[in-house]
């Protein structure tokens, strides 16, 4: 699978494809599968692109096609975060009772921490019921820098 690397002002990004559509995104802390490629398709061109305009404020909303990995609750999950409006924040419990499920909440906490394309399955919008910023794979600092670029707010870091 081809995996290109993006400078940005949140640190390298590498992103990966399969067939045209979007599997994962890593972080500089991430470990890097060892089969991976490196070469930029141009769906990677593209998302890495759309990656850059986001961190500048200028784009709300991703459109290249992604392709997660995961059980069909985590699929279910993934998809529904992307539902979240940009700016705006859930809680684990809104998004047990949003799928029926109100007693899911850890159950969504897990495939929330399972997403394999952060930022493009905006997680980072899903929070704890006490409005408190809860783990992110990326760190709960570059969380909280994330959710305030949404909300407008300026910061030295992007």
């Amino acid at each position: 699978m081809p995996i290109y690397f993006y400078e940005s002002d949140i640190g390298k990004i590498g992103i990966s494809e399969n067939a045209g559509r979007i599997t994962n995104l890593y972080f500089s802390s991430d470990v890097i599968p060892q089969n991976m490629e490196i070469y930029e398709t141009p769906v990677l061109k593209e998302a890495g692109h759309q990656l850059k305009l986001y961190l500048e404020g200028r784009l709300i909303k991703f459109t290249v096609p992604l392709n997660p990995v995961g059980t069909a609750f985590m699929k279910q999950m993934w998809s529904l975060l992307c539902e979240i409006p940009y700016g705006t924040t859930f809680s684990y419990k809104d998004l047990a009772i949003k799928i029926g499920k109100p007693n899911a909440a850890r159950a969504v906490g897990l495939a929330n921490s399972r997403n394999p394309i952060p930022i493009f399955i905006p997680c980072h919008r899903v929070i704890g019921t006490d409005g408190s910023l809860t783990g992110y794979r990326g760190g709960i600092e570059l969380k909280r820098k994330l959710l305030e670029l949404e909300k407008g707010k300026k910061y030295g870091y992007i």
